[in-house]
C-alpha cells in the first residue's frame, strides 16, 4: 500500500501548475491551476496559478504535466472478498451456514475487520475516496467508517449498509443478510441495522446469480412490495437511502413502487419503469437511480466457464439477467435517468481496484461518452448518494477528495487505474499501490 500521511502530520498544502479534469459532462479541463487545501482538509482556493497566493507555511506539490481530478466514487462494494473467483462450493447454503458461525465468532470478527480494512485500503489506493457497501457480514464497515470519521485512520468516506435485508433462504441469506417473512419483520430488521449505525440499507428484491442453487433463480422476485415498502418507510424516516438488488422487470418494478432509491443491476426498462425512475413518490428524494454494475455481470457471460471457474448454474443464471442489465443501462442513459458507477466489488472477477473499468464498460456497452462516464463516477454519484455538498468536484469549500493522474481521464479512462497521488479529506496517500491479480486483469482486458 502507499505511504500514508497520518493525522498528526497533516499540514496545509497547495497543488500548483495542475490541469484540472473537472468531471463535468463536457469533459472540461482547466489549465495551469493551483489548488489550496487547508489544515481542515477542505479546498480553500482554486485559481489560475499566475493569480494564486500561497501562504508560506503551505507545502507545495508541483503538478506540472499532471491532471488533478475529483476522487472516484463507487456506489456498490462488498468487503468480504477481494474479487477473485467465488467457487460454487463457497456460495452453497451448507457452506454459508458453516461460515456464518465462524465469521460471527470472536476470531471470525477479527478476521472480517482485517479483511474489510484491507479491501477499503485497496479501494482508497485505487483512487476511490467515497464508497457505499451493499451487503456486509456484520457491522465491520460501520466500525471502520467510524474510525475514519474520527480521524483515527485514513480512508474513503463510507456509506455502510451492514447485512442486506432478504427473505429466508433468499439472495444473501444467511451469510450477509437478515431474513424476514412479513412487513413487520422487515421493518424490525431495518431498525436493527439502523440501531447498529448503518447509513445505507440494501434489500434483496430478487434472486441473484452467485448464490443461486438452481437455474432460473436470478431475477425471480423474492421480497414483496409491501415488505420493501416497510423497509423504505423506516429507513427514509431517518434520511437513509435504500438500494435494491433487483434483476428482471417484475422485481425492478416492485422495488420502484415500494420506494427504493437506487436499483442495483436492473433490467430492460419500459415506459412505466422509466416514469417511476423520474418521479418516485415513495423514494426519499422523489426519484430513483440505476446502478447497472456491468463489471459484475459482463465477465460472467463474456468469458468461458473454465476461465471463470463457475458452475453451470451460475453461468445459466448469468445468461438470464446480464443482457437485461446492459439494456437497462442503455435505456436509462438514453432517457436521462441518472446512472451511477457501481462495480459490485468482491464478486467473481470484480477486484476492489477496478472502479475505472465500470466507466469503460458504460462507454463500450451503454452509449456513454468517456466524459459522461467519468462524470457518473464523480459528480453524479456524489449527488445520488447525498454528498454533493462535500465531494464530487474540485470546488472551494468541499473536502479535498482528489487524485493526481498522468493523463486526462476523458482522453484515456485507463489512466484512472494508476493514480500518482490520492487525497481523501485532505489527507494524502503518497505513492498509492495496490496488489493486482494479473491473470484476472488480462482476461478482463479481452472484452
Amino acid at each position: 500500500m502507499g505511504h500514508l500521511l497520518g493525522r498528526k502530520e497533516r499540514e496545509p498544502f497547495a497543488i500548483v501548475h495542475a490541469d484540472i479534469a473537472t468531471g463535468d459532462e463536457q469533459g472540461t479541463v482547466e489549465r495551469d491551476m493551483t489548488i489550496l487545501v487547508g489544515a481542515d482538509g477542505r479546498i480553500e482556493q482554486v485559481t489560475p496559478s499566475q493569480q494564486a497566493y500561497i501562504p508560506a507555511d503551505y507545502h507545495q506539490i508541483d503538478a506540472t504535466g499532471k491532471y488533478v481530478a475529483p476522487g472516484l466514487i463507487n456506489a456498490h462494494t462488498h468487503l468480504f472478498s477481494d474479487g477473485r473467483p467465488l467457487t460454487s462450493g463457497a456460495t452453497s447454503q451448507k457452506t454459508q451456514k458453516t461460515a456464518i458461525k465462524l465469521l460471527h465468532s470472536p476470531l471470525g470478527k477479527v478476521y472480517m475487520r482485517s479483511q474489510a480494512k484491507a479491501n477499503i485500503m485497496t479501494l482508497l489506493n485505487s483512487g476511490v475516496t467515497t464508497m457505499r457497501t451493499m451487503g456486509d457480514v456484520g457491522y465491520e464497515a460501520v466500525a471502520l467508517r467510524n474510525r475514519i470519521d474520527a480521524d483515527d485512520m485514513i480512508g474513503p468516506r463510507i456509506l455502510a449498509s451492514g447485512p442486506l435485508l432478504a427473505i429466508p433462504g433468499g439472495h444473501g441469506d444467511p451469510l450477509i443478510a437478515l431474513a424476514s417473512s412479513n412487513p413487520e419483520e422487515a421493518r424490525r430488521n431495518t431498525r436493527i441495522n439502523l440501531d447498529h449505525g448503518v447509513n445505507a440499507i440494501k434489500i434483496a428484491a430478487t434472486g441473484g446469480v452467485t448464490d443461486a442453487t438452481k437455474l432460473g433463480v436470478a431475477g425471480t422476485p423474492q421480497m414483496t412490495e409491501e415488505e420493501m415498502a416497510a423497509i423504505c418507510d423506516e429507513a427514509h424516516e431517518y434520511g437513509v437511502i435504500v438500494a435494491a438488488h433487483a434483476q428482471g422487470q417484475e422485481g425492478v418494478m416492485r422495488a420502484l413502487k415500494a420506494g427504493v432509491d437506487t436499483i442495483e443491476h436492473g433490467s430492460a426498462l419500459n415506459d412505466e419503469m422509466l416514469e417511476l425512475f423520474r418521479h418516485n413518490p415513495r423514494s426519499l428524494r422523489g426519484y430513483s437511480i440505476l446502478d447497472p454494475t456491468l463489471s459484475a455481470g459482463l465477465p460472467l457471460t463474456q468469458l468461458s466457464q473454465e476461465q471463470l471457474g463457475i458452475s453451470d448454474i451460475v453461468r445459466g443464471n448469468s445468461e438470464l439477467v446480464v443482457d437485461g442489465m446492459v439494456q437497462g443501462a442503455r435505456d436509462a442513459h438514453a432517457n436521462g435517468i441518472p446512472v451511477g458507477v457501481a462495480t459490485d466489488t468482491g464478486m467473481t472477477f470484480v477486484p476492489q481496484y477496478t472502479t475505472w473499468r465500470e466507466m469503460d464498460l458504460l462507454v463500450r456497452y451503454a452509449g456513454f461518452t468517456p466524459a459522461q462516464a467519468f462524470n457518473a463516477g464523480t459528480q453524479v454519484n456524489a449527488r445520488d448518494l447525498g454528498f454533493e455538498d462535500v465531494t464530487g468536484s474540485i470546488s472551494i469549500g468541499k473536502d479535498a477528495d482528489m487524485i493526481v493522474l498522468d493523463e486526462d481521464p476523458v482522453k484515456n479512462l485507463r489512466t484512472l487505474a494508476s493514480p500518482r497521488l490520492v487525497i481523501a479529506k485532505g489527507r494524502p496517500v503518497w505513492r498509492p499501490e495496490v496488489k493486482h491479480f494479473p491473470e484476472i486483469d488480462q482476461l478482463l482486458d479481452t472484452f
